[in-house]
This record gives structure tokens, C-alpha cells and sequence, in this order.
């Protein structure tokens, strides 16, 4: 299932974000796809926000992870710079399988190492401002339907 939402700037894009971590769930798997500067690390702002952090997020890109403590733990990782032999090499599977909430930029370049049942958001430019976000959800799960009634 897919669910397309407009954002109109960095600030409803980090908005959205914050909804996402409100309803996020332990051992939720967010993989954030879409072009350098489109606003990945914005939304992952967002995330913790909603998770109840309140220290400042940067995007992970030089130390791979940082580890933030919210309501639930927060995993940011960034695959920008690392191929899939090193992404296997990492051993992820504590964070992608653990008790907090993996938001992972760049996570094409791990295709086939993320878990199956983790939620697909898609960021595409339509203007300098405006953000295309889609929400893909193939595991029959209620997330999107759960992030709808959040942001109403």
C-alpha cells in the first residue's frame, strides 16, 4: 500500500516526521530514499521529535549511526558513502531487529539486508520548497492508516 503526501517546506516536512515518530513502534524499520538534499535528515528531525528527543539530530553521514534515547531508541543511519560488501559487513541485525526505531538514509545501498516487513518513505523534489513523500507500506500493517489519523 502507498500513500502520497505533500509537504510545502523543511518545516512541514520536519512536522511530518514528528507524527511519524509519535506513532512509531518498537523495532519499526524506516528506510528514507531520495536524492542528496531532498530532505532526508530533515524528516528524520521530525522522527525524533515525535519520539519525545530532545537533543540536536545530524545527519550521520562520517560516524554511519547515532544513537538517540526518546520514548523509544532511535537509530539513524546514513548508507550514503558504503557499498552493499561493507553494509553486510556492519551487522546491523541488533539495530534492525532491536528494541528502538531504525530511520536509515541512503537505504538502497543495503537493498536485500533490510527487513522485510520495514516501511519504504520516498522523498521527491517538486520545487525548491515542495517535497513529494510516499509512504509505502507492503506488509499489511497499519502504519499508514495510523500516520493518516496522526496528522488529521
Amino acid at each position: 500500500m502507498d500513500k502520497t503526501f505533500i509537504s510545502n517546506s523543511k518545516e512541514e516536512t520536519i512536522d511530518f516526521g514528528d507524527a511519524i515518530g509519535r506513532i512509531a513502534s518498537e523495532g519499526d524499520v524506516l528506510l528514507l530514499r531520495g536524492p542528496l538534499g531532498v530532505g532526508k535528515t530533515c524528516l528524520t528531525k521530525g522522527v525524533a521529535r515525535g519520539l519525545g528527543i530532545d537533543r540536536v539530530v545530524q545527519s550521520p553521514t562520517f560516524m554511519l549511526i547515532r544513537e538517540y534515547q526518546g520514548r523509544l531508541p532511535l537509530y539513524h543511519m546514513d548508507l550514503y558513502r558504503l557499498v552493499f560488501k561493507e553494509i553486510d559487513e556492519l551487522g546491523l541485525d541488533e539495530y534492525l531487529y532491536g528494541n528502538g526505531v531504525c530511520v536509515i538514509e541512503w537505504a538502497e545501498n543495503g537493498e536485500g539486508l533490510m527487513p522485510p516487513d520495514a516501511i519504504v518513505i520516498s522523498i521527491e523534489y517538486i520545487d525548491d520548497n515542495r517535497r513529494k513523500i510516499t509512504v509505502t507500506d507492503d506488509n499489511d500493517t497499519d502504519f499508514i492508516d495510523r500516520l493518516q489519523k496522526e496528522l488529521k
